[in-house]
């Protein structure tokens, strides 16, 4: 059965979560603190990580960093958090988080995401390599590339940009971009915009020019500059 990490300093939620999922099958590890938490991800595998935000020693977006930057850690990250606003959000989408979950929440929605992020980790059915014009999308390497600089995204980014990619010049409605990412299980209305906006920071602000296009009323596109 699937292996979760708790990094969670509220005894409560994390009693909760023990007496929900173990009946089901699910293995489970906890830590109360950022620092043991990034120990106990570093050195073991795991299906999910369940990841507070507010957490003594090292808050979990600065640990959800380290794992992508420092440890090259891909497994799916949840970010558990009494916050919500589409900041805070965007702060825990472009530490590397996968997905949100605002506090109190229901412990039947927490499964449902918990799944929904390991069947799409585990559900790759993209190609090996893609380019559009200087930009590169690598599949089995997990790297983007443009001008040859490297890129770096949250998993979720990563398959956002490989539709656009997949499918570059032709628009991609927002519904059509929402079931391709996250098949039956999409998140909050605002998760598309967010993640976007992580994207679009690695993809196009660093240079001259852009190439994700939003086609206001219908959805996205990516286009080569160089050919319009």
């Amino acid at each position: 059965m699937y292996k979760i990490l708790i990094i969670e300093d509220n005894p409560d939620i994390v009693a909760n979560i023990y007496a929900f999922f173990e009946p089901k099958g699910f293995e489970l590890d906890n830590a109360h603190n950022g620092i043991s938490g990034l120990t106990l991800a570093a050195n073991n595998r795991y299906d999910v990580i369940l990841l507070d935000v507010m957490l003594p020693g090292m808050d979990g977006t600065k640990l959800c960093k380290k794992l992508r930057d420092e440890l090259h850690n891909k497994t799916p990250v949840l970010m558990l958090t009494a916050r919500d606003t589409i900041s805070d959000k965007v702060a825990g989408f472009d530490s590397g988080a996968d997905d949100y979950l605002v506090k109190p929440f229901s412990l039947v929605e927490l499964e449902s995401r918990i799944k929904a992020l390991i069947r799409r980790h585990q559900d790759d059915h993209f190609q090996h390599s893609i380019e559009v014009g200087k930009l590169s999308l690598n599949i089995e390497e997990h790297t983007i590339t443009r001008e040859g600089k490297s890129l770096k995204l949250t998993p979720t980014g990563f398959k956002i940009l490989n539709v656009l990619m997949s499918t570059s010049p032709r628009v991609v409605s927002k519904n059509e971009l929402e079931e391709k990412v996250w098949g039956e299980d999409i998140p909050s209305s605002d998760a598309l915009r967010t993640h976007m906006h992580g994207v679009r920071a690695q993809v196009d602000k660093p240079f001259v020019q852009a190439m994700i296009v939003t086609i206001p009323g219908v959805g996205y596109q990516i286009i080569d500059p160089d050919k319009v």
